[in-house]
């Protein structure tokens, strides 16, 4: 028998956090204004953080009150730290203190992909989950055997290879529906259109400002850029997160590659922004939904000039000011609320499943044993579990946050 409680991600995408039992699945933010935090009433033996994404990882701090081991991948636990405190940097007030950051990262034990550990009543066991360097599905093995996706990507980048299907037999399947109902378009048109709209706007003599998320996809961004002979600036966290991804180059795809990308990049350094705007320039920043970042600075210069472009490279959660800029053309620079003369444009480098891999991915647990799937992080969970009873015929669930389930 197993517990499990949802505590966050149910039917939204942010804050996710899963308790099975005596161990939390992942504790993160929302990052919408304000933020929003799981629900409490947990007191876990363990934290088991699936990758350095803050939507996964952004509050974990705050549960060290209860002393527990945290456990995720090596490059995990770098990232993590990188963006927990730049988070407690930006948040005001910020969600943890110094001393719950510093006990959350001694209390971390690293491991590596397929090492099953034991913890508490499981044995645990990591596999590569393809979503950003070092992510991780975890299956835990007990009296009822747990399959928990995290954030897949069933589709090798320029970054990294695939996920890893090759997980063992389980009775239970939590899978993320981020882009269930949607297709991705394939990746080689996706670069074209992407550098075309980069070069044009260069051409025409304005600005590309491409925000893109720290951890993995500035790196990615930058290879396709480099691929295609664009010099590139680069600004904000994404130069610190690569030399990080260097340190694992089992975890990547090509470091050979990467090191390229990141060498040709022009680093900015913070008193020098204004120097990139005096000629026509790619600036590759974060933050990648927009809330705060050296990308406000850019847009804050830029923002009635309709020669320039802020190309946005990745999903946009409703409340951020990507979404807002992407879908009303107004951006909110902290201390005014502008309309934007910049063309806004998105292009879908998802590290995300799309609806096809989804699809596989259950499929592929349910030929394992699973008998119940829940799913969670995303805005269609209800069609997706509508879907897996019907096309699959085993049991399915969206759960809401604050669900209980015995199985």
């Amino acid at each position: 028998m197993a517990t499990i409680k949802f505590l966050g991600g149910c039917r939204e995408v942010g804050r996710t956090a899963i308790m099975v039992d005596s161990l939390i699945l992942d504790y993160g933010v929302k990052p919408s204004d304000p933020p929003e935090f799981p629900l409490d009433g947990t007191s876990p033996k363990a934290v088991i953080i699936s990758h350095g994404h803050l939507d996964h990882v952004g509050v974990a701090p705050n549960l060290m009150y209860y002393d527990p081991k945290v456990i995720m991948t090596p490059p995990s636990h770098d990232l993590s730290m990188v963006l927990l405190k730049d988070s407690m940097n930006i948040m005001n007030p910020p969600p943890y203190t110094k001393r719950e950051l510093r006990q959350f990262e001694s209390n971390t034990e690293e491991v590596e992909y397929e090492e099953p550990i034991e913890i508490a009543e499981y044995e645990v066991e990591f596999f590569n989950a393809g979503h950003i360097p070092g992510s991780a599905s975890v299956h835990l093995r007990g009296e009822v055997d747990i399959l928990y996706s995290g954030d897949i990507k069933l589709e090798e980048t320029l970054l990294l290879e695939k996920a890893d299907l090759k997980f063992p037999s389980t009775n239970v399947l939590i899978v993320e529906s981020t882009y269930f109902g949607t297709e991705h378009p394939k990746r080689r048109e996706l670069e074209k259109a992407f550098v075309e709209s980069v070069v044009d706007t260069v051409d025409m003599g304005g600005h590309a400002i491409v925000p893109a998320f720290a951890v993995g996809r500035t790196q990615e961004v930058l290879m396709i850029l480099e691929k295609h002979g664009i010099t590139a600036y680069v600004d904000g966290l994404g130069k610190e997160v690569a030399k990080i991804i260097e340190r694992y180059p089992d975890y990547i795809k090509s470091p050979k590659k990467l090191r390229r990308a990141m060498k040709k990049a022009i680093p900015v350094e913070w008193r020098k922004r204004e120097r990139v705007l005096e000629e026509p320039s790619v600036v590759v920043t974060t933050a990648g939904m927009l809330n705060g970042g050296p990308a406000l600075f850019y847009i804050s210069k830029l923002y009635n000039d309709e020669k320039s472009k802020i190309i946005l490279t990745g999903y946009q959660v409703e409340g951020t000011n990507g979404h807002l800029a992407l879908n009303q053309g107004m951006i909110n620079l902290g201390n005014k609320t502008v309309k934007l003369k910049m063309k806004v444009e998105q292009y879908d480098f998802s590290a995300h499943a799309d609806d096809r891999q989804l699809k596989e991915y259950v499929k592929r647990a349910a030929d394992r044993g699973a008998e119940v799937a829940f799913t969670v992080h995303g805005e269609e969970t209800e069609k997706f579990a509508n879907w897996i009873r019907e096309e699959i015929g085993i049991e399915a669930y969206a759960p809401k946050n604050g669900d209980i389930f015995v199985i």
